[in-house]
């Protein structure tokens, strides 16, 4: 349907308005560009600077153009006398009060030493008057505090474009405007200096700056650039487009795009994380380990100093060494004898190609990544129940929702822009449930939080399920044509009352019940959950439990409803729909459904094994297995994961990488992984490559190649071909671009339609698609389930699950339970982040957290040192004040190899997703211990100085 227009004129000339528009956006449309300042795109409208006033016809007083709607009829003139000479004398008064071009925090040629405010003033031939610059204040002194942003005030027009997008954009409220007249400025917080405040390094300040009065420190001086160039964030699900800015063939800053997931928003990793593609500690060379130098799983990784472990060696010695070794364990002990874990972190074209290298030329499928870890319960019980293991609705469809239920997530720390899009939906009226064991962040947007106890989420959701369903609250009608096993789930929770889950949970009857009504009553209810939900050997039950609470309501196939796992890295979404998966093929289907099997095997010419594959952690354990297990895993091929640092248990998970006859590590650093290894291939970093990744909402999106690759380093897509070569593949995706789009259109055409509309011409042309999309027309389905299930008849099917406790519990040697978990300022386990000169400025070191009671109970202050001990392991580290932790519970985040949180946890699995138990373990707590001295990742590049 057509928008309706409005017909308007403009400096005479009539146009047509959209309904709604303004003045100002009306005018850039046709090409009128009206000087403006305190406007920009993505900001509410304020009209506070006066620089794009008009004149309308019949009106007395000029009116702002970017606050001003376009009305039927309405005659306007920006370029009258009357508004012109109001205009300059806004910008020339503005200029009056600023500092002489070529001062520091200008770009050196002062070609545009205020920024938007020198070019409104160029275009409309203002300068300022030398006795109007006679009568300027005394200039503030920067603020130079904070490890990325420096803050000038001499430059500040007060246009409050920071304030807002600080306080209603990115709602994280440490901006403000104090005191009057001409005695108001900026502040942070209460008046702190920005790097002692409150401010959590978005950007999104600096971005919105028109002036340069917020800065990147990385382009004090000079804003020149060689190029700019399109991509996605490298870190989280969310899947941000963002432009890099490169000169001499490095980031020197990021700025975010209007993608569909973000619209120009970023996190402090997108926009500040970026110097790990420059680190001194890049691998370079391929290695290989010295003859005689034994893997010793109980050392210490040491980056910095690789030398007395490995030599360098060309690329052809090292593919031969690599190939040659992991060939001659197939050969010598059978097609089950290799395993190969793949990366989330790279591009779907990546993932493809590794899986299918493991199943064509190791002949098995034993591979897996990182989904393992993070959310293949949610996989699995979405598969079983909905027929699609991606989610039914994007993060920002929280705009169309009245109630939003956020369980076992921290999105302000691991999904920071996804948050917003919450934060923004409560500030509009929203409900915001905040179920977790935590008290979090997102506490004080919330309507109701449930700090239920850690481990007891089915007992909580069953509870309410009990109430949805005993209240007449469910959508019958919606049951009857698309839900199955109804009467099952009906008698699971027949018992299951708020009053007799409550002691359980820890959540009152009253509170439970309250939530339970208004979740079922809403015109639009939405579930979001993270790996809260997932990492517990119930997790697949959690996760049956949320696919019930959704159905029996009809709360999915709407907007603002729905299922959403948010997922954890940049491309593990795609990773999964890519294959890289013991169990699957390519779109998630089954590698022993023997039509699948057949079809993949003509597709690929090559006989597959028709047995599901061994996981992560099931393949370290069949590492250390007797020779005469039919199922050891000799050797393995590990692509830009780190199981040293990410898996349960890690003494054991370290023992069984050090038991391998031969390992093959392909990354950007010496992780502790590939301290393990007897070859190591130097790898690409997102920002040095082309290729495609999927977010968490169903978005296949573009990244561009901006740098070039270091050394010797080569693409991943090129290392993985050339040992596929060696181990007798006939593979040739010629070209380093037309070779990814090749590979990507055979994906394409093995997922079976599923992106049969997403073409690598239509990504060049659109950067995002989201999926399904079925062909060249197909604008892509943000929305799935909106007429029937993806499951073989069309309907959910429900799968009642009773309460079980976690596989450990606490006990009088270890009376605490141990939550992991990520921090805003790190990912993964730090092998990027932690070699980022901003974000490991902001989070130097490992902390544990703990609620003041405790810390009192212990005798530690805040700050001071505690030993975690589990039945697996030791850590020592400093403790951090934390009031919304529960007593007897803490958090450790687990990018700290000085401190590695997986020392401590459990590998037990979840018997449906082969998870393990990350977010639940018991350990003891003590005061005081020797810190470990940490790892060495010294050589990052600081930000330059200023000199003032």
């Amino acid at each position: 349907m057509s928008t309706p227009t409005i017909s308007f004129k403009l400096d005479g000339v009539e146009l047509q308005a959209q309904a709604g528009e303004t003045v100002l956006k009306a005018a850039q449309r046709h090409g009128v560009h009206i000087p403006h300042l305190c406007f920009s795109d993505g900001l509410r409208a304020d009209g506070n600077c006066r620089a794009c006033v008009v004149e309308v016809a019949g009106e007395r007083t000029l009116a702002p153009s970017c606050c001003r709607t376009v009305t039927h009829g309405m005659e306007v003139k920006a370029k009258s006398e009357r508004a012109l000479k109001s205009q300059k004398l806004v910008l020339e008064l503005l200029l009056a009060d600023r500092p002489d071009a070529g001062h520091k925090w200008a770009d050196e040629r002062g070609e545009q030493p205020h920024g938007e405010l020198s070019h409104w003033a160029s275009q409309l031939g203002v300068t300022a008057r030398s006795e109007l610059k006679a009568l300027r204040a005394p200039a503030p002194a920067p603020d130079l505090s904070h490890p990325a942003m420096a803050v000038n005030l001499d430059a500040c027009i007060q246009c409050t474009r920071c304030v807002r997008a600080c306080r209603e954009t990115q709602m994280n409220d440490v901006i403000g405007v104090a005191y009057r007249g001409g005695h108001a400025q900026i502040v942070f917080d209460l008046g702190d200096a920005m790097g002692e405040s409150s401010c959590v390094a978005c950007g999104e300040c600096v971005q919105a700056c028109p002036t340069g009065a917020l800065m990147p420190k990385t382009l004090l001086g000079d804003q020149r650039v060689d190029k700019s160039v399109d991509s996605v964030c490298p870190y989280c699900g969310v899947g941000c487009l963002l432009t890099y800015k490169v000169k001499d063939n490095k980031i020197v800053a990021v700025e975010g795009r209007d993608g569909p997931a973000n619209q120009g928003r970023l996190c402090v990793k997108g926009r500040f994380g970026f110097d790990y593609a420059h680190h001194a500690q890049r691998l370079t060379k391929p290695l290989i380990r010295k003859a005689g130098v034994p893997k010793d799983p109980n050392s210490t990784a040491q980056p910095g100093d690789w030398r007395a472990v490995f030599r360098e060696a060309t690329w052809d010695e090292a593919l031969e060494a690599a190939a040659g070794g992991l060939k001659h364990l197939r050969d010598t002990h059978g097609k089950k004898a290799l395993a190969g874990f793949g990366s989330a972190k790279g591009s779907n074209e990546e993932a493809y190609l590794f899986q299918k290298l493991v199943r064509t030329g190791f002949g098995s499928n034993n591979v897996d990544h990182c989904t393992r870890l993070c959310h293949a319960s949610s996989v699995a019980a979405l598969l079983e129940g909905v027929g699609s293991g991606a989610v039914s609705n994007p993060v920002n469809d929280v705009e169309h929702a009245a109630f939003v239920l956020v369980i076992g997530s921290n999105p302000t720390s691991n999904h920071p822009v996804a948050a917003t899009w919450m934060k923004n939906a409560a500030a509009r009226g929203t409900q915001i449930v905040l179920a977790d064991p935590r008290r979090t962040d997102l506490h004080r947007h919330a309507w109701r939080s449930l700090q239920f106890k850690a481990d007891t989420d089915v007992a909580l959701l069953n509870a309410m399920l009990h109430v949805v369903i005993e209240e007449g609250l469910t959508d019958a009608h919606f049951i009857a044509r698309r839900v199955d096993n109804f009467e099952a789930l009906r008698a699971q929770v027949q018992h299951t009352t708020p009053e007799a889950m409550s002691p359980i949970c820890g959540i009152a009857p009253e509170t439970i019940r309250e939530v339970a009504r208004a979740y079922a009553t809403s015109p639009a209810s939405m579930i979001l959950w993270g790996m809260g939900v997932s990492q517990h050997t119930h997790g697949t039950d959690n996760v049956r439990c949320l696919i019930a609470l959704a159905s029996i309501t009809g709360q999915i196939g709407r907007p603002g409803t729905g299922l959403h796992p948010l997922r954890g890295q940049n491309n593990v979404q795609g990773a999964s729909d890519a294959g890289l998966i013991p169990m699957m093929y390519p779109n998630y289907q089954r590698v022993n459904t023997p039509e699948v099997h057949d079809w993949f095997e003509a597709f690929w010419n090559t006989e597959l094994d028709d047995q599901p594959g061994l996981t992560v952690v099931e393949i370290l354990h069949k590492a250390q297995a007797p020779a005469s297990d039919p199922q050891k895993i000799w050797g393995m091929y590990v692509m830009g994961e780190n199981p040293a640092m990410s898996d349960p248990d890690l003494n054991h998970a370290r023992e069984g990488l050090a038991s391998l006859q031969h390992l093959v590590v392909q990354d950007l650093f010496m992780t502790e992984t590939a301290w393990l290894a007897d070859v190591v291939l130097p790898a690409s970093a997102w920002p040095e490559k082309t290729g495609t990744v999927t977010n968490t909402d169903r978005m296949v999106q573009m990244g561009r190649r901006a740098l070039d690759l270091p050394g010797e380093a080569k693409p991943d897509l090129w290392i993985i071909q050339q040992l596929a070569q060696r181990m007798g593949l006939a593979w040739n995706y010629e070209g380093e671009e037309a070779g990814v789009a090749a590979v990507f259109e055979e994906m394409r055409q093995a997922m079976h339609g599923v992106i049969a509309g997403v073409s690598w011409e239509r990504l060049e042309r659109e950067d995002s698609v989201t999926y399904p999309c079925l062909s060249a027309e197909d604008p892509g389905q943000p929305i799935v389930f909106t007429e029937h299930f993806a499951t073989p008849d069309g309907r959910v099917q429900l799968v009642p699950a009773a309460f079980k406790p976690a596989a450990e519990l606490p006990d009088a040697d270890y009376p605490f339970v141990l939550i992991t978990g990520r921090q805003l300022e790190h990912w993964h386990t730090g092998s990027m982040t932690r070699r980022s000169q901003v974000l490991d400025a902001v989070e130097p070191h490992p902390t544990v957290s703990l609620s003041g009671t405790e810390l009192a109970r212990l005798g530690v202050p805040a700050g001071g040192v505690v030993t975690v001990r589990s039945r697996r392991g030791t850590v020592t580290l400093h403790a951090r004040r934390d009031d919304g932790m529960p007593p007897g519970t803490v958090f450790i985040p687990f990018a700290y190899a000085e401190a590695a949180a997986n020392l401590l946890t459990n590998p037990a699995l979840d018997p449906f997703g082969k998870i393990p138990e990350f977010k639940y373990c018991a350990v003891a707590v003590s005061a005081g211990g020797d810190l470990h001295a940490g790892v060495d990742y010294g050589g990052g590049e600081a930000a330059p100085a200023l000199t003032v």
